[in-house]
């Protein structure tokens, strides 16, 4: 049992992808305390083959929080985040510095300032046309996507419980947004993303680099976030870090690297509230 007050519900598609269409239904049907985990395997989607994993919470249950938990410097997996926590569900959360651990962009907790972003002249650094968005948690714990202020607004604002700088933003007020040149834009990868709708919020993520999953370009995954009714949109780290954890099921998408599972500087958690509070 993952928590008496809680429950997952567990839909798997496999189509010629009309899974778009019931997928919406059932996370516009989901009760408030419902943790809804989806997963669509299509051969049709953009003319390929993908594996979309998808957690949907409602945005009002007292049930549940989303948390960002990070290491400073030692790499841990999205999986090993999650355990530690009593998480009931997770996926990975920002870029981070391979070699020597910790988020390459700018991460604060409780008004304390994890890391900054690294400049584009250090290996793992990212520009900031990609890095252009900011995903906070507010005190209240709500979800909140907008377009990255500088780092001073931040440190200097007592209003987030949690902000990370990711990117690119993808949609905002239901619109997508412009994205750079880049072939981290235009190639496809695997995915993680997180987008909010009227009623939810949604972890994502998308499988690739392998036979059964090619991943998805930004532009595509901009559209398939739009058939899922979503307003505002941010993308994490993917590539080898796309992870998808449940309670009770573990790892529930393909992570592409050859290792398995790779280790990451930080993850999105969702908590039962009584942990929090």
């Amino acid at each position: 049992m993952l928590n008496k007050t809680l429950s997952i519900l567990i839909i798997i598609f496999t189509s010629n992808f009309n899974a778009g269409f019931s997928q919406t239904n059932a996370l516009s049907a989901m009760s408030k305390d419902t943790i809804l985990f989806s997963q669509i395997e299509t051969d049709s989607l953009y003319n390929s083959k993908q594996i979309i994993s998808i957690i949907a919470l409602n945005k009002n249950s007292k049930k549940y929080n989303i948390a960002l938990e990070y290491s400073p410097i030692k790499l841990i997996r999205t999986s090993e985040f999650a355990l530690k926590n009593n998480a009931l569900a997770a996926i990975n959360g920002g870029f981070f510095n391979v070699d020597k651990g910790g988020s390459v962009t700018y991460l604060e907790i409780e008004d304390t300032v994890i890391s900054k972003n690294s400049s584009k002249k250090n290996k793992w650094g990212k520009p900031k046309n990609l890095m252009n968005g900011a995903l906070i948690l507010d005190k209240q714990n709500s979800i909140l996507i907008e377009k990255a202020k500088n780092e001073d607004f931040y440190e200097n604002s007592k209003n987030e419980n949690a902000v990370l700088v990711t990117g690119p933003v993808l949609l905002l007020e239901s619109k997508a947004m412009k994205m750079p040149n880049l072939k981290f834009v235009n190639k496809r990868h695997p995915r993680t993303c997180l987008c909010t709708t009227d009623k939810s919020i949604l972890l994502i993520t998308i499988d690739g680099r392998s036979k059964r999953a090619q991943g998805m370009n930004l532009y595509e995954l901009q559209e398939y976030l739009k058939t899922l009714n979503c307003i505002d949109a941010i993308n994490l780290d993917g590539g080898g870090s796309t992870t998808m954890w449940l309670k009770n099921k573990g790892i529930v998408n393909n992570p592409s690297d050859k290792a398995g599972e790779r280790p990451v500087a930080n993850a999105l958690l969702v908590l039962p509230k009584d942990k929090n509070n």
